[in-house]
């Protein structure tokens, strides 16, 4: 099955939406509509297969306007930490508008072009894996009864049933991939917020490194190339995969420990200065038990039937990834600087 002709990318200016928009405008058969409130940065070599559309979604008519033809339509726009910098509150209506409403909004637009549509469209979700709550397992493999706890992994969760619903009326081929924590250099204009790059950010101001536990809590990483290519995989997939979700990740959870032992010593690598300290210290009164529990994620349900998989756990291939990732966000901290001169 080829790719759909007219692929839109909501929230394109982001980390991962972003690097979707790279990948898809590889692609000489695709032509990208990439949708942000700020400015998408497109390589040079892919202008002309990109279109960079500005608009704020939350604006009457905004969403229509942006997904006017599209063949396909993946809604990575997203808001996940609250005021305070830190996770959503249960008031937060402007998270419920973009996280959930916005999802609400798309699939009435599909209901309204549906007598006429000879095809419905794809829309692949980007969910998250803690969508399935506190579980004793620690090892998923997305069979598991959702029972989310915190308000954005129940947004998220709200916003992919209603895509599942509309799967199943046939206004579109939906399929949500919930991803683990992923890490990776990012466009000029994405600043990666997860926990991979803010580790990086405090190693190259000389921190120390500091986990809320032993350091043996584990979590599967993905490298953010394997996880843009799972989405242009999906897209490729739409029919065999609609109404379902998947677990996309490498199925090897590490030790935090280590991982951040690695980003030090990464950044030691790039700065030629010794590696700052990992430690070990008191969980904040704000931490949830799930920042506590290992989890990992077997993909196989989704490889089974895209064939897709992480390129990026070959034995060294973390270093390389981390290498890479330490120089794209010292030179975007770099260019930040010159730009406030």
């Amino acid at each position: 099955m080829s790719a759909p002709r007219q692929v839109v990318v909501l929230g394109a200016s982001g980390f991962l939406g972003s690097a979707v928009v790279r990948a898809l405008a590889a692609d000489p058969g695709v032509r990208v509509r990439a949708v942000s409130r700020r400015p998408v940065v497109v390589p040079e070599s892919f202008a002309g297969r990109v279109e960079v559309c500005t608009a704020d979604l939350t604006e009457r008519g905004a969403l229509a306007r942006a997904v006017a033809g599209a063949d396909a339509v993946l809604p990575f726009m997203a808001r996940i930490r609250g005021a305070s910098g830190w996770r959503l509150s249960e008031d937060d209506t402007e998270a419920e508008r973009v996280n959930v409403g916005l999802l609400g909004d798309l699939v009435a637009l599909l209901a309204e072009r549906a007598p006429v549509a000879e095809d419905p469209p794809a829309i692949v979700f980007p969910g998250s894996n803690t969508q399935v709550g506190r579980v004793t397992a620690e090892l998923i493999d997305g069979s598991e009864p959702d029972r989310p706890t915190g308000v954005y992994d129940r947004q998220k969760h709200a916003a992919e049933t209603a895509l599942k619903r509309a799967a199943a009326a046939g206004l579109a081929r939906a399929v949500s991939l919930r991803l683990p924590p992923v890490y990776g250099p990012g466009s000029p204009t994405a600043e990666d917020r997860g926990v991979v790059s803010t580790m990086i950010r405090r190693a190259l101001a000389g921190q120390p490194l500091t986990m809320w536990h032993d350091g043996t809590v584990r979590r599967d990483l993905l490298y953010v190339e394997d996880a843009a290519r799972a989405f242009t995989t999906a897209l490729a997939h739409a029919d065999a995969l609609s109404g379902r979700h998947y677990l996309v990740g490498t199925g090897q959870a590490r030790p935090l420990g280590e991982v951040f032992e690695a980003v030090a010593r990464a950044v030691s690598r790039y700065t030629g200065t010794p590696a700052v300290p990992v430690l070990s210290v008191e969980p904040p009164p704000h931490a949830d038990p799930t920042d506590f529990r290992s989890l990992a994620v077997d993909p196989s349900a989704f490889s089974a039937t895209t064939g897709w998989r992480a390129l990026a756990v070959r034995n060294g291939a973390l270093d390389e990834a981390l290498d890479r990732t330490v120089a794209a966000v010292a030179a975007a901290q770099e260019a930040g600087a010159t730009s406030r001169l």
